[in-house]
């Protein structure tokens, strides 16, 4: 009895096995049937519960999409980045009618987001908003810091110096203990932690130099800075340090000034009343002339 109980359910799950087998194929037959550039990706645009509903793709995010698998298919060995240029440049060549089944999904796509994006605000109390906002805010801060991070790396501002660790790190991260970057790390920490005085000095001292190193980088990277006119992006303790070394330059030249005035002064007034004694000594024995011949 059981051997043909245990039958019954093989062949059972055989039937169910070709059964979904052969969907699959009609299905992968039915969608091969499409033309590339007209199919477009399942994709759910309801959001969930918990969440606020994510914004839809734009028509080239769709159009990526659905040529990523296609590509990567056809080129296994190829890279992610060269899949990205392979698929924008079957876009630009795309015409605007094969464009526009992309963008009408995203309009659509759009309107819906809409009216789940007033469905999901509408249930949010007080609190959620405020906190929603804060989280907003500080999406902002983060993403204005990575442009700004992004902007000094492509303007060629120095790194910062290194510590003595982090640079015993550099040296000995690949012969160190640990099956991941966790684990080598913390093996590194013991490590530095065992060395000696001595041992640690030298990497205190290649420290040392580096933070020179950074400091004549700096400044000759803040001066160029302010050559094309970007003193925004100079520290504040140079600012500082400039708009004293400039008050300093500038009372200097002012006691310059006000010192070269008094002496020319001084000396005008010298030479006046040496010109006025000259005059009084001249015009002295010439009375004396005169009054002797009235006599």
């Amino acid at each position: 009895m059981a051997p043909f109980s245990l039958l019954t359910a093989s062949v059972s799950l055989l039937a169910k096995s070709f059964s979904v087998f052969s969907c699959t194929s009609t299905l992968a037959r039915c969608t091969s049937v499409l033309p590339v550039s007209y199919a477009s990706p399942v994709r759910c645009l309801t959001s969930q519960v918990s969440g606020p509903p994510k914004r839809p793709l734009n028509g080239y995010m769709r159009f990526v999409m659905q040529q990523k698998p296609v590509i990567t298919r056809q080129n296994p060995e190829i890279k992610v980045v060269d899949i990205i240029r392979k698929i924008a440049q079957q876009w630009r060549m795309l015409s605007p009618e094969q464009k526009k089944p992309f963008e009408e999904a995203f309009l659509q796509a759009r309107e819906q987001f809409k009216v789940d994006l007033e469905r999901y605000q509408a249930q949010l109390t007080p609190a959620q908003v405020q906190q929603q906002a804060l989280e907003r805010r500080q999406r902002m801060a983060k993403r204005m810091a990575i442009r700004k991070k992004r902007e000094l790396t492509n303007l060629g501002k120095p790194k910062r110096p290194r510590s003595p660790f982090n640079i015993f790190m550099s040296e000995h991260f690949e012969e160190a203990r640990g099956v991941n970057t966790q684990a080598k790390m913390k093996s590194l920490l013991d490590n530095w932690r065992n060395l000696f005085s001595h041992q640690k000095q030298v990497y205190t001292q290649l420290a040392e130099d580096d933070k020179i190193r950074y400091k004549n980088e700096m400044k000759s990277w803040e001066d160029h800075m302010v050559e094309i006119g970007r003193e925004d992006l100079i520290r504040e303790q140079t600012l500082s340090t400039k708009k004293k070394s400039a008050a300093k330059t500038a009372a200097a030249k002012k006691q310059t000034k006000k010192a070269t005035a008094t002496a020319k002064a001084k000396k005008a007034s010298t030479t006046g009343k040496a010109e006025t004694t000259r005059k009084t000594t001249k015009s002295s024995p010439a009375k004396t002339v005169r009054s002797t011949h009235k006599e």
